[in-house]
């Protein structure tokens, strides 16, 4: 895998091609001076259980991962806390109102956009829901359905953070 600084080749400060490896961690404009640290954008997973102990399970409407299981999510707007990202993720996706999130794990994650591979932290989220009422696939889920714990297969989720985070859920 190519490292995530070589898909920088310009001084995002003063548009300089003169942009160099500073260490494993950023890159130096030898004209301007500016150092650019590449770090992990946040993002955030809903782990929703209705009455019956069945997880809502996502499948994805768009690439990547497009037709396999998800978990609702997705990344933290800037001046959002972790806890509003959760919430309005939720709200966009499914239509559903998060009464409660509580912050379970974190895991590491490469998420290919357009081409270009974003590393993520994506927070992990156990979410209470008071009305199933609004229910409803939008955004980009093509699909909402509840899956008893039980028969929930890490396999059939297509992005690896949130297979991890199935694994991780099933054995604890």
């Amino acid at each position: 895998m190519t490292h995530p600084l070589k898909q920088f080749n310009f001084c995002p400060k003063c548009g300089s091609n003169n942009f160099i490896e500073n260490n494993e961690k950023s890159k130096r404009c030898t004209d301007c001076g500016f150092i650019y640290y590449f770090n992990s954008s946040a993002a955030v997973v809903a782990i929703i259980k209705n009455d019956n102990n069945e997880i809502l399970v996502a499948k994805r409407a768009k690439e990547p991962a497009k037709g396999t299981f998800d978990l609702p999510g997705g990344f933290v707007d800037m001046y959002e806390t972790a806890e509003q990202a959760v919430a309005r993720e939720v709200l966009e996706e499914t239509r559903l109102v998060i009464a409660s999130a509580e912050y379970l794990f974190s895991i590491p994650n490469i998420y290919v956009y357009s081409g270009f591979e974003v590393h993520t932290v994506d927070m992990f989220f156990s979410c209470s829901v008071k009305d199933f009422s609004r229910l409803k696939a939008q955004d980009d889920v093509e699909e909402l359905l509840f899956i008893n714990k039980k028969q929930l297969n890490p396999n059939d989720f297509g992005l690896t953070s949130i297979r991890q985070g199935i694994e991780k859920m099933l054995n604890s």
